[in-house]
């Protein structure tokens, strides 16, 4: 076991002090017996939520394929044979469909995703035309349009935007063997873009991809050491996809993803801990564990992007089983 321990700094994006992690100190709650460890991350999630409530939203691929980056784990990359067809981007009106649909399904949230390097402002304009409008529903809204350029974050900012989504995906050691088109630090940028428009912060990862423990441990030191830790934080187990550079990488040890869901509880304590992609290969029990660990957000609805996800069915009987209620 290492001797380090977080430290408690000031910081000037906040009125009182807060901890800021060390690498070494994570993988000492990475070390705990699993129960400790549990037990710890479920002392921590009470203090802020409902321990049986959790947050859903819906996400929709609005513009699918043909991406010019070459991330590793992406069947939407166009340098990979995968299957997915490119497509342009969806009319207004077919998205504020599956947003309507999604909140009668029982969502709160509706996220956009597009496959872009970044967002043209001619495409721009027609996403601010689909925040208006899912917005007029009564959803949250997020979208994903990878990196921006100066003055994007705060036209969505304008239309109505509640979060940007935008993963650091892996810590900056391991990021080169996952992504060459794009550096690490250009994923911060565009989240500081994010956070001086006065919008929410959605940034996660990927667990899976053949990282260490200790790339896992410094990827979430990296979200909670930012000056303001996002607000939501998507956990994602790496789904091999046929024909990506990924596609025979083994599964990560599932004790090992309930271990980096407790510890990105206890990191970011007020932070909504979303279960993403790879959940339909997740066993009910095994869900169970991530919600005991502290994830209170899931990704609702039968398709992620290009990914399966649990039918509605599946989720509603769940919840029903374990006493949990949707927000």
């Amino acid at each position: 076991m290492h001797a380090s321990a977080p430290a408690s700094v000031a910081h000037p994006a906040f009125a009182t002090t807060r901890t800021l992690w060390t690498v070494e100190a994570v993988l000492d709650l990475y070390a705990l017996p699993l129960m400790d460890l549990l037990w710890r991350a479920q002392e921590v999630h009470r203090r802020h939520f409902d321990p049986n409530a959790v947050q859903r939203s819906t996400l929709l691929s609005v513009k699918t394929g043909g991406c010019s980056e070459d991330c590793g784990y992406c069947s939407q990359s166009a340098r990979y044979t995968t299957g997915t067809e490119r497509e342009r981007l969806l009319p207004v009106e077919e998205v504020v469909a599956a947003a309507q649909a999604a909140k009668d399904k029982g969502a709160s949230r509706f996220c956009m995703g597009a496959a872009w390097r970044g967002p043209k402002d001619g495409d721009l304009d027609r996403v601010l035309a689909m925040v208006r409008e899912v917005k007029a529903l009564g959803l949250q809204t997020c979208v994903t349009l990878g990196m921006l350029k100066p003055g994007q974050a705060e036209r969505l900012k304008d239309a109505g935007l509640d979060y940007y989504n935008h993963n650091v995906d892996t810590d900056a050691d391991f990021y080169g063997q996952v992504i060459t088109t794009h550096k690490h630090g250009d994923r911060l940028d565009t989240l500081d873009q994010v956070r001086e428009a006065g919008l929410k912060v959605c940034s996660g990862g990927i667990v899976g991809m053949g990282e260490s423990r200790r790339n896992r441990a410094a990827m979430l030191v990296q979200l909670a050491n930012l000056p303001q830790p996002p607000e939501s934080v998507p956990i994602n187990n790496l789904v091999p996809i046929p024909g990506t550079p990924m596609a025979d990488q083994p599964r990560l040890d599932p004790f090992e993803f309930v271990r980096t869901i407790a510890a990105a509880r206890i990191l970011m304590p007020t932070s909504w801990v979303r279960l993403s992609a790879g959940r339909q290969e997740m066993s009910d029990e095994l869900q169970a564990l991530c919600f005991l660990a502290g994830a209170n957000s899931m990704f609702y609805g039968d398709r992620l992007l290009t990914t399966g996800n649990p039918d509605v069915a599946r989720d509603e009987a769940l919840f029903e089983r374990l006493g949990l209620k949707a927000v």
